[in-house]
């Protein structure tokens, strides 16, 4: 059994999302009170929050990338970056450590490949649907194109992780709010959403949603416990 290390923090709510399913999915699969063994290195999202927005990514990969060898240093056996976001950085972090890094669109992207999927929606920070390192690889690496919301769309998703999920806040309108953006990727031709932030799923869930929701966070953390018993 190998020990799971989560590189957390971005923000605290998604992090206690990771331990807790980390830790449900062990009690499932093993039973009784057996749980795998799991470090959590969370840093001050604050900062990193600030970098994400004056565009220093260079910078972030090496502050994230100092965090992943500590978790290395303490006993991790795989390395778990507990945001989709941070993941423009994965290559930094992989680069650092010699402990297997799994990566969360590889793990999301064999979810949607085994259900028979090739065209999906992507909902996350602006970053995430804006940047190219989640579609390209996406395409890229598993065939599999992504549509993302219009600019108003994309716009609201974003502020309302930001200003809200990110600080414990789940109100009824940012709900309402999310459901209409997915109808509109739906009426654009997605197959299915891929829920690309670790907080949307605080706000949102298959309920909500005319098409079939992927919840990266929740295929993250069941593919580092296949690694982790395996």
């Amino acid at each position: 059994m190998r020990t799971v290390g989560m590189l957390g923090g971005m923000s605290w709510e998604s992090s206690a999302e990771y331990y807790r399913l980390l830790n449900e999915g062990s009690r499932e699969r093993l039973g009784g009170h057996r749980t795998v063994p799991s470090l959590l290195y969370s840093v001050d999202f604050a900062t990193v929050a600030a970098m994400q927005e004056a565009g220093e990514w260079d910078r972030a990969g090496r502050f994230l990338a100092d965090g992943a060898k500590r978790l290395q240093d303490a006993g991790a056996e795989l390395i778990l970056l507990c945001t989709n976001t941070m993941h423009q950085v994965a290559q930094s972090i992989e680069d650092a450590v010699e402990v297997p890094f799994v990566h969360i669109v590889d793990a999301t992207a064999a979810r949607i490949s085994a259900a028979g999927l090739t065209r999906v929606g992507l909902l996350g920070t602006r970053y995430t649907m804006e940047l190219d390192f989640y579609r390209a690889r996406m395409r890229d690496r598993h065939g599999i194109e992504v549509i993302v919301p219009d600019e108003d769309d994309r716009a609201a998703v974003h502020e309302i992780i930001y200003r809200e999920l990110t600080q414990g806040l789940v109100t009824d309108p940012a709900r309402q709010r999310y459901v209409r953006v997915l109808a509109a990727l739906a009426e654009r031709g997605a197959q299915a959403v891929i829920l690309g932030c670790t907080e949307i799923t605080l706000l949102i869930g298959q309920a909500d949603s005319p098409l079939p929701l992927f919840d990266s966070t929740r295929i993250h953390v069941e593919h580092a416990l296949d690694l982790a018993l395996g």
